[in-house]
């Protein structure tokens, strides 16, 4: 039965921000014209990202939702990017329409799904029960693995067969964690819900049998580290990207890994407190040290666009995971504050990436080269220094931390990991003089009108005022942030 409490929990804000993407997605499996159902979708994410930026002023923590300045932070990320991608699906999905890749059905299906991940993706992050956030990961996965195989090409199939199976295998690994730390759980908390709440967990990890937290650890760092693209599970994140929608890998860059990590963090805190468990930094430190490594080195073998950037956030995402390993505030506020800027970053790589592949009517970059001064190869070349972390941008702000803290508590790390750093940059701004420079490729599409890049204009205007300087209120709540994942 419902109690009064959980009756509440429905009807309150917080839980809107995950029924609405729900509803929408019912509602534009209905819409026949794709036109109207683009105008949809973006009031949708739009409605979804208003309804998040009130989350910081109802924290609170539920029998179903868990709101913290970590879960109101990704949530708010997570929104922002849906309406960045919703606004640039405007003109894709109208091109790819006219084009004939995508017929009506498989159209509808897009803007259905969109909203769909979306709204699952914002379920996982908010919801105060393990086993609902689980639910809502595995449905995102489903909804992403059917958008990528949406133009029904070989390739297309083939990336949506490997997303599937490789995360299927992972989310299946993580049941399997959190069924064990369910079972950890009941000797101190009861049976029932508390088993299952983050907030009973935290109170109750310094009890918990040590042996069956360890291995409800390992397979939840297992399963969701596949989600989190981190290496050597990251096999699903290239191809998802080379074949899927263009607006879609700019959603997958972010979202599927940053709440990995979300939840891989929570897990992290029980650790923590636990006596007798394994310390969780090591292995966080060092798939996140193979994946940076990894990735720098796979990025100078890249032919495909799409595919060099799977890499580039394979790369990010390790640096992430490398600098929450080390753990303290220090360096959480560092991963953060990377995972924020690189996500917004991303995004307008892949706006830009999507109009330019549409325009050369190809995604390689022998397909794509010589835009030169034009509003798309500006923007562009804004980005890719963006990712790369190059002053004036907020990421090299980031990437600064993250070594510092290094340097100081783990010496010997440094040189591998600014190794990855300076190789993955190196390597980044080699395709931007590709792509900039030289005699332009033929094009095929109309010239990419500068209105069309606002998508790409707003996160990266975000990333370079932060790159000047961080407002004390914003650095008061990267703080608080950082204070809850510890």
């Amino acid at each position: 039965m419902t109690s009064p409490g959980m009756l509440a929990e429905i009807l309150s804000p917080p839980f809107w921000v995950v029924l609405l993407p729900l509803a929408a997605a019912i509602c534009l499996a209905f819409v026949r014209d794709h036109r109207a159902a683009g105008w949809i979708n973006l009031a949708a994410a739009i409605g979804t990202a208003l309804l998040a930026a009130r989350l910081p002023g109802q924290t609170g923590a539920g029998e179903l939702l868990l709101v913290d300045p970590l879960s109101a932070h990704m949530a708010m990320l997570t929104a922002s990017i849906g309406v960045i991608a919703a606004w640039f699906s405007l003109g894709y999905i109208r091109h790819e329409a006219a084009s004939g890749r995508l017929d009506g059905w498989r159209l509808r299906q897009y803007h259905a799904l969109f909203q769909a991940f979306l709204g699952f993706m914002l379920l996982a992050l908010l919801s105060n029960n393990l086993g609902i956030a689980w639910v809502g990961m595995e449905a995102a996965t489903i909804s992403a693995v059917i958008v990528v195989g949406l133009s029904r090409t070989a390739e297309a199939v083939e990336a949506s067969w490997k997303f599937f199976i490789l995360c299927g295998v992972g989310i299946a690994l993580a049941l399997f964690g959190t069924i064990v730390l369910a079972l950890a759980a009941i000797p101190v908390t009861g049976p029932g819900l508390p088993a299952m709440s983050w907030t009973s967990l935290a109170l109750a990890g310094p009890r918990m049998q040590g042996s069956l937290l360890n291995l409800a650890f390992v397979f939840l760092l297992i399963g969701y580290g596949t989600k989190a693209a981190l290496a050597p599970l990251h096999g699903w994140m290239p191809d998802a990207h080379a074949e899927g929608p263009t607006p879609v890998s700019a959603v997958l860059a972010g979202s599927i890994p940053g709440v990995a990590l979300v939840l891989i963090l929570r897990l992290r805190g029980l650790m923590v407190d636990n006596p007798e468990a394994i310390s969780p930094g090591p292995p966080l430190m060092a798939l996140g040290l193979a994946s940076a490594l990894l990735a720098a080195f796979s990025l100078w073998r890249r032919r495909d666009v799409k595919r060099f950037f799977a890499f580039s956030t394979i790369e990010q995402t390790g640096v992430v995971a490398f600098a929450l390993g080390l753990g303290g505030a220090g360096a959480t506020f560092a991963a953060m504050l990377h995972l924020t800027l690189h996500t917004l970053a991303k995004a307008a790589v892949f706006v830009c990436v999507g109009r330019a592949a549409q325009l050369k009517g190809g995604q390689r970059f022998t397909d794509i080269g010589g835009l030169g001064a034009t509003p798309l190869g500006l923007t562009l070349a804004a980005a890719i220094v963006a990712v790369a972390g190059i002053p004036p941008f907020g990421l090299f702000a980031s990437e600064f931390l993250v070594m510092a803290e290094t340097i100081r508590r783990q010496p010997l790390l440094a040189l591998p990991l600014g190794f990855a750093l300076v190789l993955g940059g190196w390597a980044l701004i080699s395709r931007l003089v590709a792509l900039s420079t030289g005699a332009p490729t033929p094009s095929i599409g109309p010239v990419v009108p500068w209105t069309s890049l606002l998508p790409a204009w707003l996160p990266l205007a975000a990333i370079i005022l932060l790159g000047f300087a961080m407002p004390e209120a914003l650095t008061a709540w990267f703080a608080s942030v950082a204070g809850v994942a510890r």
